[in-house]
């Protein structure tokens, strides 16, 4: 892969980060966030009854939104102003080389955005093996999550209308249609992911209702109906 060129104007990066009752981390994510180099972020609250909002207030912007964590990146990426549009969920953490990785990623022309590996912070070889699934998910079936940090070029998001604004696993919508404009990269270094969804619901039960999702909504089944299955809506 070619280095980033020295003279290459680099691409600004706009970060959207959609939260509910995220007090106790949002703080954190934005301050870690800053310290990786230039970008603009903006924090989407989809109406949160903690003191996110308050936390919040290092980020360029902090926007009130109905609730959905589709409809609160669509209003972000309407405000920002950058051209490339990264997605990151609130236990999230990007880590040193990122916005260089992405930079690097988007020389290619075609190139339309991709994501990052993962790291859940968790010991053990399950999650290993969770993560090299993940990993080649993406490679092959080019299905990015959107806790692995979705970034795509704001013109290509535009194009496509955005996340569609559906109860749940709008992100594997929006990678359905997106996979067709382009090249999708799977790119390092990994991002680091909470492991609390897992160790609340178990490593099994968890993926299996993943797999169970993306498996009936490939069967045709619709978003309302396969909403029903999962217990709250984000």
């Amino acid at each position: 892969r070619a280095l980033l060129s020295e003279t290459a104007s680099p691409l600004r990066i706009s970060i959207v980060i959609p939260t509910l009752n995220e007090a106790g981390q949002i703080a954190e994510v934005i301050e870690q966030t800053r310290a990786l180099g230039d970008c603009e972020i903006l924090v989407v609250d989809g109406g949160s009854t903690d003191n996110t909002l308050e936390k919040a207030q290092a980020a360029d912007a902090v926007i009130a939104s109905k609730p959905g964590r589709a409809v609160q990146q669509n209003t972000g990426a309407k405000t920002s102003r950058g051209e490339v549009l990264l997605f990151l969920h609130a236990d999230c953490r990007l880590q040193p080389g990122s916005f260089e990785a992405i930079q690097t990623a988007l020389q290619d022309p075609r190139c339309v955005g991709g994501c990052f590996r993962q790291r859940i912070e968790a010991p053990g070889w399950k999650y290993r093996l969770m993560e090299r699934g993940n990993g080649l998910r993406v490679r092959l079936l080019k299905w990015a999550y959107g806790d692995q940090g979705i970034f795509v070029r704001r013109s290509c998001f535009e194009e496509l209308g955005g996340f569609p604004e559906l109860r749940l696993m709008e992100d594997l919508y929006f990678m359905k249609r997106l996979k067709r404009k382009g090249q999708f990269a799977l790119i390092d270094p990994p991002i680091h992911i909470s492991a609390r969804r897992w160790q609340k619901k178990g490593i099994l039960r968890q993926t299996l209702r993943n797999w169970t999702l993306i498996t009936m909504a490939h069967c045709g089944i619709s978003p309302d109906r396969l909403a029903r299955f999962y217990p709250h809506v984000r």
